[in-house]
């Protein structure tokens, strides 16, 4: 391994993958990725559910969101690598007054970004997610630039292409310790020896804190865990139909294969490590899911799991620089949304890092904006 550097990046899930290959591909020097698992993305990257969508509340994860979905759709003539983002839309299904409310404000800020974003009335739901119940649904939103994708495609691709642009990936290598003198990191201490850097850039997701913790600051990320269900063949699946969102009880599901992918958020899970499966949580998924498809009765569950959301207090991603650390940048806190926001946050980060500019306004990614106590929050999480 080499013992200097002049970016030293860690995690190698999709957030570092593609902060790493957009640094190379700015002629940013030499650039290592350490990652501690055996494999990259073998952390939340390999959890996602593989949602990509634009229908936020907040300009900056509206306009991030657009960005990454460009870059998604041309993945092949970006990277060279070959990737699919099957855009089959998300849609977001309302019932009562107040989401009604909050989601026509989203609509109309997303319109005015240029979003193509439609506002669909009760009887015309069917014509896009004819397996579902409307019970109880008075109108959804639809985005058909959203869609679906495989994180380890476009992790894989991000891989090939770093590699390519010379950057040198660590798997199995741990950072035991960051050294920082005077306010200035100098080097990053591992299980395989020692890196001088000036730059250290923080993209380990759930584990952000505990990295932050090694240069003396306090990064409000919080790991939580969530589960996800998919089913064995269904005969009603087709291949156009959208991700669907019941607003109310925050059940998510799209195809997977020829079945389905069932998620849900059970916000009393208190913030932990563990990733362990509780079958309580599986049976509410599956209890919410029946309300709103009921031809599920006689599924058969194909697989489940859990992993971690990275979560911050105002469900913002953190990417900026620390005051208190010259030469330290976190790019995390993605809170649930770390695999859609990928291309944008890596493209962020190397142009804050080379032009200290980004092309996107993310003041409000600040890591500092916590001291003053939490602002606008993105209410459009699941």
């Amino acid at each position: 391994m080499r013992t200097k550097a002049d970016a030293v990046i860690i995690g190698g899930g999709i957030i570092g993958m593609a902060v790493a290959y957009y640094l190379a591909k700015a002629n940013y020097g030499k650039i290592i990725l350490l990652e501690k698992e055996v494999l990259l993305g073998a952390g939340a990257t390999s959890k996602a559910a593989g949602g990509i969508r634009a229908q936020f509340s907040t300009k900056v994860n509206i306009e991030m969101s657009m960005l990454s979905e460009k870059i998604f759709a041309r993945f092949k003539e970006e990277t060279g690598n070959t990737a699919i983002f099957d855009q089959v839309g998300y849609m977001f299904l309302l019932q009562s007054d107040s989401e009604l409310e909050s989601f026509k404000h989203s609509y109309q800020l997303q319109k005015s970004l240029g979003l193509a974003v439609q506002w669909l009335e009760k009887d015309q739901i069917s014509q896009f997610a004819p397996h579902i119940s409307l019970e109880g649904v008075k109108a959804a939103t639809l985005c058909l630039q959203d869609g679906l994708g495989d994180p380890h495609e476009f992790l894989s691709g991000y891989e090939k292409a770093a590699r390519r642009l010379g950057v040198e990936i660590e798997l199995e290598t741990s950072v035991m310790s960051i050294e920082h003198v005077e306010g200035e990191v100098r080097s990053v201490a591992t299980n395989k020896g020692t890196i001088k850097t000036d730059l250290v850039i923080n993209c380990t997701g759930p584990q952000a804190s505990l990295i932050g913790k090694m240069v003396g600051l306090d990064i409000p990320i919080e790991p939580v865990r969530r589960q996800i269900v998919t089913t064995g063949e269904l005969s009603f699946i087709t291949q156009n139909i959208p991700m669907v969102v019941d607003v109310k009880s925050g059940l998510y599901f799209h195809k997977e294969s020829k079945g389905l992918l069932l998620g849900w958020a059970d916000r009393s899970v208190e913030p932990s490590f563990d990733i362990s499966i509780d079958p309580e949580y599986t049976d509410t998924i599956l209890e919410k899911a029946l309300e709103r498809i009921p031809q599920l009765e006689e599924a058969e569950i194909a697989n489940e799991w859990a992993g971690l959301y990275e979560t911050t207090p105002d469900h913002h991603a953190i990417i900026s620089r620390h005051n208190q650390v010259q030469g330290f940048i976190t790019c995390a806190g993605f809170s649930g949304h770390g695999f859609m926001h990928a291309p944008a946050a890596g493209i962020l980060v190397a142009e804050l890092v080379t032009r200290n500019e980004p092309s996107i306004d993310i003041s409000t990614l600040s890591a500092e904006r916590f001291e003053a106590g939490v602002g606008v929050k993105e209410t459009n999480v699941i």
